[in-house]
């Protein structure tokens, strides 16, 4: 049972600063918690009024690309995943990630329903 449990360190190594603020991207915060990133985007979109842009913000093209570069240099297996991910999507992002701030991982910890998010 102690794969279902985050460490800090994991927590750690995924979070950025974007804008002045420390966030953990939409794909690093599902596979966080073992969802896949298009549930975690539904349950927001379900719960809009719950997430105003200082909880939860879409990244512009100039910072997921800058947001890329810093996953690429994070000398972690855990990170290996987000790595691949960048690799598929070639030099241009189809999709502009979404950044979350600490008080938007704790609405997010209160709306999503997987077994790593319930308490």
């Amino acid at each position: 049972m102690t794969d279902d449990i985050i460490s800090n360190e994991q927590i750690e190594q995924a979070i950025q600063v974007v804008r002045g603020q420390r966030v953990l991207l939409d794909t690093d915060l599902a596979s966080l918690y073992g969802v896949p990133a298009k549930v975690l985007n539904q349950a927001v979109k379900r719960n809009l009024d719950r997430f105003p842009e200082d909880f939860m913000f879409q990244l512009t093209q100039e910072e997921a690309e800058s947001s890329r570069l810093q996953i690429v240099t994070l000398d972690s297996a855990q990170n290996s995943r987000s790595q691949a991910v960048t690799s598929k999507r070639g030099s241009n992002i189809k999709y502009l990630p979404y950044a979350v701030t600490e008080q938007g991982v704790a609405m997010l910890f209160s709306i999503l329903r997987s077994t790593q998010a319930q308490p």
